[in-house]
């Protein structure tokens, strides 16, 4: 288990091709953001995540790859691109306030 400010980062299942992880505190926001960025990776079979309730369910998020590449790397790479966004966002933004 990791945490990640109030998130927890919770490993369900794990093989060579598939990572089945929970992120219990995150909400649809992060997660369709990780979601998409995934989605643009060629080596990515599946992206997506089920919430079970609304209210109190906890997000757990299904990746699975090709054998071009394990889940944990495509996870990693989609995460730096999400990070040089919000970046390249927040330096845009700052520039016209």
């Amino acid at each position: 288990m990791i945490l990640v400010d109030t998130m927890e980062f919770i490993i369900k299942e794990k093989s060579a091709h598939k990572l089945v992880f929970e992120l219990e505190g995150s909400t649809h926001s992060l997660l369709n953001v990780l979601k998409r960025e995934l989605q643009e990776d060629t080596d990515v079979v599946v992206a997506t995540y089920s919430i079970s309730h609304p209210l109190v369910g906890v997000p757990t998020f299904f990746l699975e790859t090709t054998a071009k590449k394990s889940p944990e790397a495509a996870l990693q790479d989609a995460i730096k691109k999400v990070k040089a966004k919000n970046k390249d966002f927040l330096t845009k933004a700052q520039k016209v306030m």
